[in-house]
């Protein structure tokens, strides 16, 4: 008998645990403070209830605050943090992982090489151009950075993978302040550490200067109508309830998302977001409903007119932890749901789009893996498989509120409410 697909989790260590971060802002309307996570992205001041939306180009960059001596010439170093999950296809079941740490954008030996636990124990802000001091430019690309995270991973494995992936990833740049005098000190705790340096001209030999980077706000009105666009604070799509619309943030402005629901038989359903996604697929046959039954090796006999049933992947549009994201996406595309695509917005309470589309498009592969039965003859082929999305579509589905559970019976899925609460800060 060939053996079952099984989850198998790594345990993360503590500096890869999942991380809240503080960051000091300012309402850019009233100038009120306010205090942010790393995963905000929709702001509403307390003060003058504007609601902004956040925009970094390429990714986020923060600094931690310094108590360097007055007129101190200070220099920052950057420190990448990624956060996210990694998942690896093997024999013997999908190995996965959540991962939380940091790298020195900067290889010296005069600086640390961790911030430690600083960005967690301090508020941070955002690097704005007003900022004074030099800002040294991360001369270790993010492609090592990646390319570190998943040795990592593959070291922990115990064969090689057929198949590795990394979804749901944020990528941040984190500066720490430090000064230079006879030696390297830290302008937090005001303390050396560098022994005493052989020769002056250390900060003018890492490129760097002032940042030229910023915060970029987005009023949250819709382009349509005119009207409040509704989200929550770690919200990447946004929902015009007037005009029956669903935005996402792009650049300097907000892109119309193609998206449908379906049906509620319930007053008091929660809407969850998935992404529908139509793909190229070669290496394997996989068109239709009855492709999917033999790959699967399902319980069910193929029906007349399965074999012209357009077969789709199904992923989430929300994150949850790494065991919950496969099961749940496992499930919903061997569910294939059929029912009717209702245009506009549903009436009744929409769980957030916290996953983008092209992040849910990683997921594909691991998805097919997840159900690919017998998995000692299949999954071998998978590293020649190529999956190629073509469309998507945001598709909200409900799902019966229940006391622990959010459950949906005709496909039998249930997501735990606790689940999702931990999930915010993913």
């Amino acid at each position: 008998m060939a053996p079952k697909t099984c989850l198998i989790p790594l345990i993360a260590t503590s500096a890869e645990r999942n991380i809240k971060l503080l960051i000091d802002h300012q309402c850019p309307q009233c100038g009120a403070p306010a205090v942010l996570t790393d995963t905000d992205r929709l702001f509403t001041c307390e003060y003058c209830k504007v609601n902004s939306y956040l925009q970094q180009v390429g990714f986020f960059r923060y600094v931690l605050p310094h108590r360097a001596p007055a007129d101190t010439n200070l220099v920052y170093l950057p420190y990448w943090r990624f956060k996210g999950m990694l998942f690896a296809s093997m024999i013997d079941g999908i190995h996965h992982k959540f991962t939380d740490i940091s790298y020195p954008a900067i290889s010296s030996r005069h600086f640390p090489a961790s911030i430690g636990l600083r960005s967690q124990a301090l508020r941070l802000r955002f690097i704005s151009p007003d900022m004074q001091g030099k800002f040294f430019h991360p001369q270790t690309p993010i492609e090592k950075i990646l390319e570190t995270v998943e040795n990592g991973f593959t070291k922990s494995l115990p064969r090689p993978a057929l198949y590795q992936s990394h979804i749901g990833e944020s990528l941040s740049i984190i500066y720490s302040p430090f000064y230079i005098r006879d030696r390297v000190y830290d302008a937090i705790l005001n303390k050396p550490v560098s022994p005493v340096l052989s020769e002056d001209g250390l900060a003018d030999s890492i490129p760097g200067g002032q940042p030229d980077w910023g915060i970029r706000f987005l009023p949250t009105l819709c382009p349509s109508c005119g009207w409040d666009l509704e989200g929550r604070r770690d919200s990447l799509i946004l929902i015009c309830r007037n005009c029956d619309s669903v935005w996402q943030p792009e650049r300097n402005k907000f892109r119309s998302i193609h998206f449908r629901h379906l049906t509620a038989k319930d007053g008091n359903a929660v809407f969850l977001p998935f992404w529908r996604i139509k793909a190229e697929i070669s290496g394997i046959r996989l068109k239709s409903y009855a492709d999917m039954v033999r790959i699967g090796n399902l319980p069910r006999v193929i029906q007349d007119g399965w074999e012209n049933v357009e077969f789709c992947f199904w992923a989430l549009a929300f994150k949850v932890r790494p065991e919950v994201f496969v099961r749940l996406n496992r499930n919903i595309t061997l569910t294939q749901p059929q029912a009717p695509l209702i245009e506009g917005v549903p009436d009744g309470r929409i769980y957030p789009v916290n996953l983008p589309v092209n992040e849910a498009a990683e997921s594909l592969k691991i998805i097919l893996a997840s159900f690919m039965k017998p998995p000692g003859t299949l999954l071998p082929r998978l590293p020649r498989i190529e999956i190629r999305p073509k469309s998507f579509l945001l598709v909200f589905i409900p799902f019966q509120d229940k006391h622990h559970e959010l459950v949906h019976h005709n496909y039998r899925m249930a997501v735990n409410k606790n689940l999702l609460a931990m999930a915010k800060n993913l």
